[in-house]
């Protein structure tokens, strides 16, 4: 295909490769359930929402794919369900076939589909072993990580021997909002809890994430992990300033450092052109990836976000593929080094 037509979606789900038979028999969240009208609906950790094919039939998706003109998409576990806190001896060996069969779709659509797999948190030594096996083995870019774990370096320190591993096989880690092993969900709103939770809340927790990377130096730490941050940083493009006039009022000898967040990648997923302008001013286009979050949204990534946008066309093309093209040959040539 040629390049300039290249559209690459680096932030959606797959609730598929046998997570459904998982799910269908539990019966404490996450689980499914089929309500008295027939529907069949996901109880996760904040609510359920009806569990349509768009979330776990490939097929599905590569034809929603086709019909906004993606070509290629990053599917990951559905970190934010909860499914990887669960106790390894009742999950480790779903999570396990799960990324087999991620790396198996992405030869069947012949590297079209892209897999960010799951790990049993529960279990770090079985974490980190399994870390091994999807880069070294099934040739996955890397995994997905619930960002409540780098709310502070006291949380993010307790993955250490699972950022180690990541390091050692030039891992992509996507930090997506998610609990952590044994945390309870926080209380809910007590209205609007759509909006609160998952536009206000959500971004802010992205915000938070980003602040623990850049002002720690778990960047220099593990140079060989690219960390992904969702939904363009959160709300950080829009406060920075804020954040350096504290340091500049409070902290004169320590300024924020701003230019720490390229550093850092992102994607657009679920936020609009006047976001992303913002975004590409801050962090640069060539840290900027297209992203749907797919099938929670089903918006055509490009048409909705990119093509709108007042930007330049190189810019433009640098979000649409080339950043995510170059994120991931720089984690295959990690990959292949003995």
């Amino acid at each position: 295909m040629a390049e300039e037509n290249r559209r690459i979606d680096m932030h959606a789900h797959f609730y598929g490769g046998g997570l459904v038979e998982t799910l269908q028999s539990r019966r404490e969240r996450p689980y499914l359930r089929k309500r008295e009208d027939g529907v069949t609906v996901m109880v996760a950790m904040n609510g359920e929402f009806p569990f349509t094919d768009h979330y776990h039939d490939p097929l599905v998706g590569l034809a929603e794919m086709k019909s906004a003109g993606l070509t290629h998409r990053m599917l990951t576990f559905p970190g934010a369900l909860g499914v990887d806190l669960l106790p390894a001896n009742e999950i480790a060996t779903a999570i396990s076939d799960y990324n087999d069969f991620l790396a198996e779709l992405g030869t069947q659509s012949a590297g079209a589909l892209i897999g960010l797999a799951g790990v049993p948190l529960d279990d770090l030594e079985l974490a980190c072993a399994e870390v091994r096996r999807i880069r070294r083995d099934l040739g996955l870019p890397g995994i997905i990580l619930p960002s409540n774990y780098f709310n502070s370096l006291q949380e993010a320190a307790t993955l250490v021997p699972l950022l180690e591993a990541a390091n050692d096989h030039g891992c992509h880690i996507m930090l997506h909002p998610g609990l952590k092993v044994g945390q309870e969900p926080p209380p809910l709103p007590a209205d609007f809890v759509q909006y609160r939770l998952s536009a206000v809340d959500l971004q802010s927790s992205a915000s938070q994430v980003a602040l623990t990377l850049i002002l720690s130096d778990i960047i220099e730490t593990y140079p060989n992990i690219s960390f992904q941050i969702v939904n363009l940083g959160g709300t950080l493009p829009f406060i920075f300033e804020r954040l350096e006039s504290i340091a500049r009022h409070r902290n004169p000898d320590l300024p924020f450092p701003t230019e720490k967040l390229r550093h850092l990648w992102y994607d657009c997923a679920s936020l609009g052109p006047r976001a992303l302008e913002a975004a590409v001013r801050v962090l640069g286009a060539d840290r900027i990836m297209l992203g749907s979050d797919y099938p929670i949204f089903k918006d055509d990534p490009y048409a909705h976000a990119v093509a709108p946008a007042k930007l330049t066309e190189a810019e433009k093309e640098q979000v649409t593929w080339k950043t995510a093209h170059r994120l991931l040959t720089r984690l295959e040539d990690l990959r292949q080094k003995p």
